[in-house]
Formats: structure tokens, C-alpha cells, sequence
């Protein structure tokens, strides 16, 4: 009897398991991006140095947008140093968000652009984190958000990590304003 409520237990974790991947599966792995189009500027958001930032300079360099704006939460990175005090064809601004999360990036979005009359953005994260960062982003700043993502080559445990972690944020972010 034991091993049997033990077996179904286990079968009904799983199927959960696999349910929620599925659900989610759009939302994180296939999240909907948007083709680049001509904006007033690229923001390319914070975390792990996985080629996002290189995609948004590629964007640039490609005349997208005459300005890339950087968030820079990093205590020490050899390479922000080297992008923000780089000499680039197009303007580059780098910042410290507060506090040092998506919500802080919205909110310096927000005051950037209203500063400077911004209509579109686009925004450069990486594909775990595209859906959040729409939600988040767009409760801080009305203008157009397109968003392009880097598509890291990430592990099964990595995944499962960024479907829980992304899930908590998207709780924390619905009882947030911007």
C-alpha cells in the first residue's frame, strides 16, 4: 500500500512536471520577439555576459539606433569597463540600476526616455528572461518595446532553473508597480 501511494505520488509529481514545462515552454523557451525596426534606442539589460552585449553593439553598428544604453549592476566587469569607455560610432551610456533588478532598468528606461522624448526601444536580454522583461519593462515606460534576445546555449539544469526563477519573479512583478 505504501509503495503504491509512493508510485503515484512520484507519476503525479511528474506529470506536473512535464505539464508545466509544456505550458511554460512559450513563455520561455519560445518567447515572442520582435524583428528589429529603427528606435531611439537600444537597452541592453543586465546579467550573466552572454552575448547580449555584443548583440545590442551588433544593432547598433547595424543602425538601429544611434545610442546603446547599458545596464551596468556589476561591481567589477572588465568587460562593461571596456564598453562603456569604448569609442563607438554611436553614442554608448552605462548604469547602475536601482535597485539592481529588471524594476530598476524600467525605471531608469523610464526616466531616460522621458528625458529624451524616446518612443521605441529595443530591448536586448537573453530568452529565459524576454516575457519578464516585457511585463516589467512595460509597467514602467508606455513607449514601444521591441525586444530581441541572445539564445545562450543553456543546460537541462539551467532551464530548470530559469523556468522556476523567472516563474518567482513574474509573482514578485504582478504584486510590484514599476
Amino acid at each position: 500500500m505504501r509503495c503504491r501511494r509512493w508510485v503515484w505520488t512520484l507519476l503525479g509529481t511528474a506529470l506536473s512536471v512535464v505539464i508545466a514545462v509544456v505550458a511554460l515552454w512559450p513563455v520561455y523557451v519560445r518567447p515572442r520577439t520582435d524583428p528589429p525596426a529603427p528606435a531611439d534606442a537600444i537597452l541592453v539589460l543586465g546579467g550573466a555576459h552572454d552575448g547580449r552585449e555584443q548583440l545590442g553593439l551588433r544593432l547598433a553598428r547595424a543602425g538601429y539606433a544611434p545610442r546603446v544604453v547599458f545596464s551596468n549592476p556589476y561591481t567589477d566587469s572588465a568587460m562593461m569597463n571596456r564598453i562603456c569607455h569604448g569609442g563607438y560610432s554611436f553614442e554608448v551610456l552605462c548604469f547602475d540600476p536601482a535597485p539592481r533588478t529588471t524594476r530598476g532598468e524600467g525605471r531608469a528606461l523610464a526616466r531616460l526616455a522621458w528625458a529624451d522624448e524616446w518612443r521605441r526601444v529595443i530591448v536586448v536580454t537573453f530568452t529565459p528572461h524576454v516575457a519578464r522583461a516585457r511585463y516589467i519593462l512595460g509597467k514602467c515606460w508606455d513607449g514601444e518595446l521591441l525586444f530581441a534576445e541572445h539564445r545562450p546555449d543553456l543546460s537541462v539544469a539551467r532551464w530548470a532553473y530559469d523556468y522556476a526563477y523567472q516563474s518567482a519573479g513574474f509573482v514578485k512583478a504582478f504584486f510590484e508597480d514599476c
